[in-house]
């Protein structure tokens, strides 16, 4: 869904009706800290930072982030520390606190299951967003856009205290490069660090191959599989063999791409489809070829409770009953080079205008690809930087065209977009083909659904009057 979009509300509340409620585990630190310049609105955030297990670190980054009544519109938010390497403890502190604070407001209140969502692509961050998401007691972490092979080792690692490691990709290393990414418990608690709850593994998936290497070859235990197709919206697997674009320019899926449930059923381990299954018949299809259930992504996007802005959820919506909307299925708009699902809409990045007018900046840096640099030590780049930039540091001008900067982007649909001196930055809105449809939530005269009447109608009890 993007960044916040299912925050702590919309997992809270899918979780109350005995659904697993998944918050979006990207850019956490970021919505915290601009949340907190916020004023933290509702009282939320301090609230849990009273339950955080560390108080003195969750007194520091209050006083050094929050802003009483909040701070002036055009007044331009306080960055986070940028995703490195080998980052200071101030960056683990912040990471940690910001996913225990989102899972334990997701979890707060009732006894349903919470996980969280991470993308592999997005490694930097990964090791203490999993510690925090843990030491709130997450009961699922999921995983995709690409192969997290260490992720159950590292879950296992953390359950009983212990340090962790991943492998960071860092283009141009050699072989015998230190490209490791380490996270030790101990170093926040400043002795040993307590045992925790190991959550269940989901790895996000699109192929068979892929199921079969990670139940294999993982460090750990796969608990199990969510099966995308290339209709579910955010980040989708490229197309297999070469890349082949349509004529409005979508790459061009065939059968290759389509996933072999037969070899995933023999792997027995429970699975969930994605990508279009917002519908009782379709959720009746999944379950008769063996599934254990269906993810929903693009129907809870624009309720009630999700963190996309009121003004958007409205305007979606309303064409959305108009039957005026169109997804498109951008090759170029991701520095991470995965296709992107942008829901076109005037007032976004999706309008070529604004995406042209708008100064290439890269500032909070979740996408930036790490690469070694002549002397030996890492550097960091996104195609999404300015253009001079990036090729100041060894990138290809080829790979700039189209790139977005989808960290300002989607942090301005759930309205923690940056001002600029020329505006606010504008929002990017991801979806899956599902948008087209979600009308059918809506009441006859109102123009709001909430996640509740999204899973009773998907659930095939009467829709809302």
């Amino acid at each position: 869904m993007g960044v916040a979009v299912s925050g702590w509300r919309l997992a809270g509340a899918v979780a109350r009706t005995g659904q697993l409620g998944v918050v979006s585990g990207t850019a956490l630190a970021s919505v915290l800290v601009r949340e907190l310049q916020l004023g933290d609105r509702g009282g939320h955030r301090a609230r849990a930072f009273a339950r955080f297990p560390l108080p003195a670190v969750a007194d520091r980054i209050w006083r050094q982030y929050h802003i009483a009544g909040g701070k002036a519109a055009t007044a331009p938010f306080k960055l986070t520390p940028l995703p490195t390497l080998s980052p200071g403890p101030a960056f683990h502190e912040l990471t940690v606190l910001a996913n225990f604070t989102e899972v334990f407001l997701a979890k707060e209140g009732h006894p349903g299951r919470v996980g969280i969502n991470f993308l592999e692509k997005i490694q930097l961050p990964t090791l203490p967003s999993v510690y925090g998401a843990m030491l709130a007691g997450v009961d699922y972490v999921l995983m995709g856009a690409g192969i997290p092979r260490s992720i159950p080792g590292v879950l296992d690692h953390f359950a009983r205290g212990e340090p962790a490691e991943i492998k960071i990709d860092v283009t141009g290393a050699a072989p015998g490069d230190d490209c490791l990414a380490t996270f030790d418990p101990a170093s926040l608690f400043g002795g040993p660090a307590p045992a925790l709850m190991r959550p269940q593994f989901l790895a996000i998936i699109s192929s068979a191959t892929l199921a079969l290497t990670l139940a294999r070859k993982s460090n750990g235990r796969v608990d199990g599989f969510i099966v995308e197709g290339a209709v579910a919206g955010g980040h989708n697997a490229p197309p297999r063999g070469p890349l082949q674009l349509s004529a409005t320019g979508e790459p061009i899926y065939g059968p290759r791409d389509v996933p072999e449930l037969a070899k995933i059923r023999e792997l027995g381990l429970p699975f969930w489809l994605a990508g279009a299954y917002a519908r009782p018949e379709k959720i009746a299809e999944a379950r008769a070829l063996g599934a254990a259930g269906v993810q929903i992504g693009t129907a809870f996007a624009f309720c009630e409770e999700s963190g996309i802005t009121p003004a958007l959820k409205r305007e979606v919506l309303r064409l959305s009953r108009a039957e005026a909307l169109r997804v498109f299925t951008d090759p170029l708009a991701s520095p991470t080079g995965f296709p992107f699902k942008v829901l076109q809409l005037l007032g976004t990045v999706a309008d070529e205008a604004r995406y042209l007018a708008r100064p290439r900046i890269c500032d909070l840096g979740y996408l930036r690809e790490a690469y070694r640099k002549p002397d030996g030590s890492t550097g960091y780049r996104c195609p999404g930087e300015p253009v001079e930039d990036y090729v100041r540091k060894g990138g290809a001008v080829a790979d700039t065209v189209g790139r977005k900067c989808l960290c300002n982007g989607l942090m301005a649909t759930v309205g923690l977009g940056q001002p600029r001196p020329g505006g606010t930055e504008d929002p990017i809105l991801t979806a899956g083909d599902e948008v087209m449809h979600l009308a059918r939530y809506l009441p006859s005269a109102g123009d709001s659904y909430e996640a509740a009447d999204v899973i009773q109608w998907l659930l095939g009890k009467p829709a809302p009057a």
